[in-house]
């Protein structure tokens, strides 16, 4: 199984040590993108990417071989520690630079068979909704299956969690590891996925931008065809 992990800080905390234990649980090919370090860009919202291309982006060149790594995996994993009730501000920016890829625009169908975790730790407070963050992403990226770990660590550090702490860490993930690999190889969407899909596509039939249209009607979707195979 081949595993994409994409931290939203650059040093090893607590959340890269758990991202990091899920991934070799996982996958003996395990690609690693550390933000800002491997991408530090703004996006600007010249809309170039909704209207013209993803390949036109001022940032492309430094986009493109992140997508290719979540292209290329069968599980990615989006970590990121919370910083003030959020992800990081590295974290956010990636995300918004892959916003044409969500299903109101132009979609990834290998995306409808992959799984995706989303892993975040905090001394105390404001993990779930630095998770939900993340998956609002993988969601609407097509991913078919979810999981998500929020752990607050109650510590500053991953040294000075207390060993009771992280077993009982290891053991949460030692669950979702066990949850994606009994579906790999058969995944498929769930009914809430197919459901938004539903959605998105019967605003393509009427849409407002042509590049996403004309995509859309490429992939054969606004007829029978699916991104998935049931």
């Amino acid at each position: 199984m081949k595993v994409c992990v994409i931290y939203g800080q650059s040093h090893q905390g607590s959340t890269y040590h758990m991202a990091r234990y899920l991934a070799e649980q996982l996958g003996q090919e395990i690609r690693e993108v550390f933000l800002p370090r491997d991408f530090h860009e703004f996006c600007v919202g010249c809309k170039t990417c909704f209207l013209k291309g993803e390949e036109f982006c001022p940032h492309a060149a430094s986009v493109k071989p992140i997508t290719e790594a979540i292209d290329e995996a069968d599980v990615i994993i989006l970590a990121s520690p919370v910083y003030v009730f959020h992800p990081t501000g590295a974290m956010k920016s990636l995300l918004d630079h892959l916003a044409f890829r969500w299903m109101a625009h132009r979609p990834e169908e290998k995306m409808f068979a992959k799984q995706g975790v989303t892993i975040t730790g905090a001394a105390g407070m404001g993990m779930k909704k630095t998770a939900k963050d993340m998956a609002d992403s993988l969601f609407f990226w097509g991913i078919s299956r979810l999981y998500s770990c929020p752990v607050a660590v109650a510590a500053m550090d991953w040294d000075h969690v207390s060993p009771k702490k992280k077993e009982k860490i290891e053991k949460r993930l030692n669950k979702i590891a066990k949850a994606i690999r009994s579906r790999e190889g058969r995944v498929t969407p769930s009914w809430k996925g197919r459901f938004m899909f539903s959605i998105m596509r019967l605003s393509q039939q009427n849409g407002w931008n042509p590049k996403d249209q004309s995509y859309w009607e490429a992939k054969g979707w606004l007829g029978k065809k699916r991104p998935w195979k049931d």
